[in-house]
């Protein structure tokens, strides 16, 4: 493990700041603001150069139920979706914004885990170190709360010399 970051840590209260082009639900935000933290440790600021071969490997059972819960309202009731939900309703957009913004040029893979998240992500890192499409991975566990709450996070940076 090169790098870790959680959310909340000491001294977090709320949700995490918004991000510019993602609405309504504080998943977003919350990939955005570990995905950050885990790379600051490790790198400071960023981009990183050309050529890293960094991964970005995003795990969530759940994604983003609140977004999808609140199409679905405003479809059974008639409404009008806003055009920023079609952008941001797979985990691949944001997962592509963190890429983008650290300039991290390795695959991006979003999983839904159906047993561990942590296991089956480090599975999927794994397998793209040896197959040689990345030399490390940014790993990002999330599940949002079920009430709304911006739930918890976890962002690890995995290299493959680090890897067993």
């Amino acid at each position: 493990m090169l790098a870790e970051a959680r959310w909340p840590e000491d001294g977090d209260d709320g949700v995490p700041p918004g991000v510019p082009g993602f609405v309504f639900s504080a998943f977003h935000p919350l990939v955005v603001a570990v995905a950050e933290r885990c790379l600051t440790r490790r790198y400071g600021a960023g981009p990183l150069p050309a050529g890293n071969r960094t991964a970005v490997v995003l795990t969530s059972a759940g994604g983003d139920a609140a977004g999808s819960a609140h199409v679905r309202e405003t479809v059974a009731g008639g409404g009008r979706v806003g055009p920023l939900f079609f952008f941001q309703s797979v985990p691949n957009s944001v997962a592509g914004h963190v890429a983008a913004r650290w300039g991290l040029d390795g695959p991006v893979v979003c999983l839904s885990p159906t047993g561990d998240p942590r296991a089956e992500g480090e599975a999927e890192v794994d397998l793209l170190c040896h197959d040689g499409d990345a030399a490390q991975a940014l790993l990002i566990l999330i599940e949002p709360a079920p009430d709304g709450a911006p739930g918890e996070a976890t962002a690890v940076l995995l290299g493959e010399e680090t890897r067993q």
